[in-house]
């Protein structure tokens, strides 16, 4: 085999490799690919059955939180109010009615499996556990936008109405 056939060959197998590479991403989830990541909570607009529109009803004006989703179609969130309260006696087993309600109403958190509807446009997450444990074993889907580093969606909102949830990227 001549240098010429060499190159050729190298280049067909390199050509092959990164075929195989694409189309086993596509048999995957191409959308799902799109998502994998760490993303920061920003914002949780809830909406009120009565049409109320409330910023941080549960998370406060300046929520923090965290979804990640694993290439490996695994996802875990967790999302908190920043002040939520310094249980007085230092144990969380010994809480005072008002600190457990404060941390009831200000988090919440789920992990489980994901998909990305081929258009992008659906997230779907089946809940295996959770703090909400009426969602652990469902699946919700929920509109899903993507444009660049920021990623939205809606969800039926554990405290009435619906929650659209704002993510940033975390590179």
């Amino acid at each position: 085999m001549n240098a010429t056939h060499r190159v050729a060959l190298a280049g067909a197998v390199t050509l092959a490799v990164f075929a195989g590479q694409a189309l086993a991403q596509q048999k995957a989830g191409g959308s799902e690919q799109q998502i994998v990541g760490v993303w920061a909570l920003v914002s949780s607009i809830n909406t009120a059955r009565d049409g109320k529109v409330t910023n941080g009803i549960s998370f406060g004006p300046n929520p923090a939180g965290r979804i990640v989703f694993t290439s490996g179609g695994q996802y875990v969130t967790v999302n908190t109010n920043p002040n939520l309260p310094r249980f007085k006696s230092g144990n969380r087993m010994q809480g005072t009615a008002e600190e457990y309600k404060a941390v009831v109403h200000g988090s919440i958190a789920s992990f489980g499996t994901y998909s990305v509807s081929p258009d992008g446009k659906v997230l779907a997450l089946k809940q295996e556990g959770g703090t909400w444990a009426l969602r652990n074993g469902t699946e919700e889907k929920r509109p899903l936008t993507l444009s660049g580093n920021e990623m939205k969606y809606t969800t039926a909102a554990t405290v009435g109405g619906t929650s659209e949830l704002l993510y940033k990227r975390i590179k």
